[in-house]
Formats: C-alpha cells, sequence, structure tokens
C-alpha cells in the first residue's frame, strides 16, 4: 500500500461547498487565497493541479438572499448560475496574486460518457494543464438533469482523475478524515490514517449524509477513492482547515486518510 502522495505529477483536488462558502455564509475569499497560494508552490515545484469546487448554488442562493435550498430544478440552475459568476471571480482573483491563470471548466456526465466529448474534454485539460493554468472545474448545472448529474462533487472529482490519469486525489472536507465511526456522533470513533480504496467495509463505515449545504457525505468519498483506483490514483480525505494540507501533503506528510491500493 502507498504510504503518502509525496512528489507526484498531477493532483486534483477538490473542496466542499462547507469550505468554500464558510458555512453558508457567502464565499469564504480567505480559504480560497489560502488553497490558491498552496497550489502555487506545488505549481513551482512541478506538479500539475485541477481543482473541482463545489459552492455555485450556495453562492446564488447567498446572492439571492434564498435562506433555504430551492427543491425545484430550474430555481437550483438559476441559483446555480448566478453563484458561478462569484466562485470563478474569486477564485480568479486570489490566483492572480501568485501569478497564475485559472479556467472555468463545466462538465456533465453526459460530456465524459460521449466519445467524442470525453476526448474533447481531456485534450482541452491537457492543453491547460501544459500551458500552467489551473481549470477550476464543476458540473454544469445549468443544463444538468437528473439522467446526466454526476450526483455530486466527489464522483466528479474522481472521473476527472481517470480522465486525464491524474497520480492522486486530495477530497478537502470539514472532517479530519475517515473515522471508524461518525466523530460526531461517536466520541470513540477513530481516524483511519491509512486503508485500501475499494474496501468494502470502508462504505459501510462511511454511511450517512454530510451538512445541509453539500450533497456528499462520507460514503461519496469512499466510493470516489474507489473510482480513482482504477487508473492507478491513491486518494487523500484530510480537513481544508488544515494549515497549509496541500503543501505538506505533497511533502509526504500523513494527513487524514490515505486510500490507496
Amino acid at each position: 500500500m502507498s504510504k503518502s502522495i509525496a512528489g507526484v505529477k498531477r493532483i486534483v483536488v477538490k473542496v466542499g461547498s462547507t469550505l468554500v462558502t464558510n458555512n453558508g455564509a457567502g464565499l469564504d475569499r480567505a480559504a480560497i487565497a489560502m488553497w490558491a497560494e498552496q497550489v502555487s508552490i506545488l505549481l513551482k515545484q512541478g506538479c500539475q493541479v485541477l481543482m473541482v469546487s463545489s459552492g455555485a448554488i450556495a453562492e446564488g442562493m447567498q446572492r439571492l438572499e434564498w435562506v433555504s435550498r430551492p427543491h425545484e430544478i430550474h430555481q437550483l440552475q438559476a441559483a446555480a448560475a448566478v453563484g458561478q459568476m462569484g466562485l470563478v471571480q474569486v477564485y480568479e482573483s486570489c490566483f492572480a496574486k501568485f501569478g497564475v491563470h485559472t479556467a472555468q471548466v463545466l462538465l456533465t456526465n453526459a460530456d465524459l460518457a460521449n466519445a467524442e466529448r470525453n476526448a474533447n474534454a481531456k485534450a482541452t485539460l491537457q492543453t491547460l494543464l501544459s500551458l500552467g493554468v489551473v481549470p477550476i472545474i464543476n458540473e454544469n448545472d445549468t443544463v444538468v438533469t437528473d439522467e446526466i448529474k454526476f450526483g455530486d462533487n466527489d464522483s466528479l472529482a474522481a472521473l476527472v482523475v481517470n480522465l486525464i490519469t491524474a497520480d492522486a486525489l486530495v477530497i478537502l472536507t470539514d472532517q479530519g478524515g475517515l473515522y471508524s465511526a461518525d466523530p460526531r456522533k461517536d466520541t470513540t470513533a477513530t481516524l483511519l490514517s491509512h486503508a485500501r480504496a475499494g474496501d468494502p467495509q470502508l462504505e459501510e463505515m462511511a454511511g450517512g449524509t454530510g451538512s445541509t449545504l453539500g450533497k456528499g457525505g462520507m460514503l461519496t468519498k469512499v466510493l470516489a477513492a474507489k473510482t480513482a483506483l482504477q487508473t492507478g490514483a491513491s486518494t487523500v480525505i484530510a480537513s481544508g482547515k488544515e494549515p497549509d494540507v496541500l503543501v505538506r501533503l505533497y511533502q509526504g506528510e500523513s494527513i487524514g486518510t490515505l486510500l490507496s491500493k
């Protein structure tokens, strides 16, 4: 079993709604600036980075002054369209401070299921990476329907790993990693530092949903690790609030839970 993701050449980083939106109270510019700084350090060390970021619908809700998440699909799509503006603006401005260009890439499951569109998406992402650009990837919520949804951005991130054959997937969350039980309910729960991706026992352990902001819970992250392993990538589930988490992981430090072969 691999012990770290030290020095890998290509990483997909996924950040969830709770981290990006400061628990729903608007976009957390300070947090995004922190990740931009860490990613810029990785770029200077020769690592290519792609980011899959949640937060568009939550930001749209904030801008539209909606206090609760709507259920009607077109309202959700409208919120995503409004919120995507703010999300990309913050990422662009934060990365620009470090001289790094970003690109917005919106995908649907249908894009990756269709051979021609899959090849086009792959070629575009490869070109962006070769130019030193950091793609900011999200589901194309304004056009997506139930039939072509990824379901959650953990799944999307794993499929992006497969698409461009990344070496590692880092899922940043508001939890410290994968625990033996839900630490919010069970005080005896212990953090798993290493486990095998695809182990059926992990799926049993990871039951339950996440916050009211995000769609995914720990189960979607475990399943994402299983998907990422299809092309040989290891997955780290770690707290996005951990100081310098991306840099420390890249340097070989054990943080959160590593799921690998």
